[in-house]
């Protein structure tokens, strides 16, 4: 198993997208955010993407394709083959066990929804009996201001993503929250994450609006 979370750092793309930005979708240059791709895939052999869409939908991998799949997670037990999720604020969650890997997009919304335990459960159903998470990057607990209804709203599912900012207004932490949830369903956590909006060398779209996207990547 290897993996690595990339920052906005050591690309082709300028502007408000400088400089390794590798999302397609946030109208960089095609050409540009291709040739970061190529950069990356050069490291890290064949990447499989996802069309992230804040859903549930977990799409096992057995080979790479020309078109994104429409999923928020990727699983496949096929060595050789890295699967990627693409953040600028959200977590990217990474899974490993001795017979699949897995990248999976975990927002607000897929908090919510379960897409990590859906993920977790299709990798038990391909024999993974310990699975290990690692999560990466993402927009801290002082940062994630929200309204006071959404705040309650998810907090009543995750306790632990409670927060408040530093100007005492509600927010929530959701790594916090993934942690207590996947350490409930006996999984191993790794904790690698630092706030995107905190830090200038990491895309944050909750700071900058326009701008591009890192990715989490993982393979056998």
């Amino acid at each position: 198993m290897r993996y690595r979370f990339t920052n906005r750092t050591g690309g082709t793309s300028s502007g408000a997208f400088a400089s390794l930005n590798l999302g397609t979708h946030v109208n960089d240059e095609l050409a540009t955010v291709l040739s970061n791709r190529a950069l990356l895939a050069n490291e890290v052999g064949p990447i499989q993407y996802m069309s992230q869409v804040h859903g549930n939908r977990v799409a096992v991998i057995e080979e790479i394709t020309d078109e994104d799949p429409t999923a928020d997670a990727l699983v496949t037990g096929i060595p050789g083959i890295s699967v990627a999720v693409q953040v600028a604020d959200c977590i990217p969650l990474l899974m490993y066990s001795e017979h699949s890997v897995a990248a999976v997009h975990v927002g607000r919304k897929g908090l919510v929804n379960g897409v990590a335990l859906t993920t977790v459960d299709v990798m038990r159903e391909m024999g993974a009996k310990e699975i290990t998470a690692i999560i990466g990057p993402a927009i801290c607990g002082a940062c994630y201001e929200v309204s006071q209804e959404l705040h309650d709203e998810v907090v009543t599912l995750h306790p632990m993503a409670r927060s408040r900012t530093r100007q005492g207004t509600p927010a929530l932490n959701l790594p916090a929250a993934l942690i207590a949830v996947l350490g409930d369903h006996g999984i191993k956590v790794i904790d690698e994450s630092r706030c995107t909006v905190e830090n200038a060398d990491l895309y944050s779209y909750r700071r900058d609006g326009v701008t591009g996207r890192q990715v989490g990547v993982i393979s056998l």
